[in-house]
């Protein structure tokens, strides 16, 4: 069984426009939220401007395919191109599965291999929510160099990386420069939020997030081209840059909120310090 696997459903983020809304007010939101005019979307799909007014005060109904088209043009999530459907009067497009369902065998197959493939760089696969879905054996092998035992969740619920890493005594408790990886962390999961009211209202549930985002901190001078967060452990300070890998062309709710967060080495202490603590960990050949 892969480190720290979880058993537990992908959690379908929630709409960004309310289903509740007509499809002309939810196609007008849709695209203010990229920032288009009527006339670049009309230009971009091929609708006329005027009829995509229409469209977007309710005088006229879209048709299936040119929903669709208008929610592709848009880069709407998959969750709310079903959602859009079901407001203009349309079965859903795109099926949800559960993590472990059989008919994602492949995909889940795939990147659990993925996630083997970047060890020692610690990874893990997170959903829309943060809740951690799967990771690589690096993942444990750094929790024992830093000393850090995740908190205990109820049996088949995910754990949280903003939980882990925004508690008190959390991850970035370990670290060198938390204030500054805590708030970059803020920064983008706020940021993620205003689309996602269920991510909203776990941060608004974390110590000193209240109600609203929190107000911006002079950034300190940059100390390199990226933030590194600089952990304390048994071999030493271990200091990791942060990438996310997502599926490219995801045709599933599920799929398309998932992400890897992958905690790349930044210097030959670091991953030394992982590749000897995995080896530790292994099995003896026999």
């Amino acid at each position: 069984m892969p480190p720290w696997r979880m058993d537990s459903a992908i959690a379908s983020p929630s709409p960004a426009v309310s289903s509740a809304l007509p499809i002309g007010p939810l196609l007008r939101g849709l695209r203010e939220r990229q920032r288009l005019s009527q006339m670049a979307l009309a230009l971009h799909t091929g609708v006329s401007q005027r009829h995509l007014s229409c469209l977007e005060t309710g005088k006229a109904l879209p048709s299936r395919a040119m929903l669709l088209a208008l929610l592709d043009a848009l880069r709407t999530p998959l969750a709310e191109r079903n959602q859009a459907l079901l407001a203009a009067g349309f079965a859903p497009h795109y099926p949800s599965r559960g993590w472990e369902d059989e008919g994602l065998l492949a995909v889940r197959t795939s990147l659990r291999d993925f996630l083997r493939a970047h060890e020692p760089a610690p990874t893990m696969l997170l959903d829309a929510g943060w809740n951690v879905l799967e990771t690589n054996a690096a993942v444990p092998a750094l929790m024992r160099l830093i000393g850090y035992t995740p908190p205990a969740v109820a049996d088949g619920m995910p754990l949280n990386l903003l939980e882990m890493l925004l508690l008190p005594g959390g991850l970035l408790a370990c670290a060198v420069n938390g204030p500054e990886v805590a708030q970059a962390v803020r920064q983008r999961a706020q940021a993620e939020a205003v689309f996602n009211p269920a991510l909203a209202a776990r941060l608004r549930a974390l110590p000193g997030m209240g109600s609203s985002p929190s107000p911006a901190r002079p950034a300190p001078a940059p100390q390199g081209p990226v933030l590194l967060m600089q952990l304390r452990s048994s071999a030493g300070i271990l200091a990791f840059m942060s990438a996310f890998t997502t599926l490219a062309s995801p045709l599933d709710v599920a799929l398309d909120s998932l992400r890897m967060d992958h905690l790349l080495p930044a210097d030959d202490r670091t991953r030394q310090a992982l590749q000897a603590a995995l080896a530790a960990a292994a099995p003896p050949l026999t």
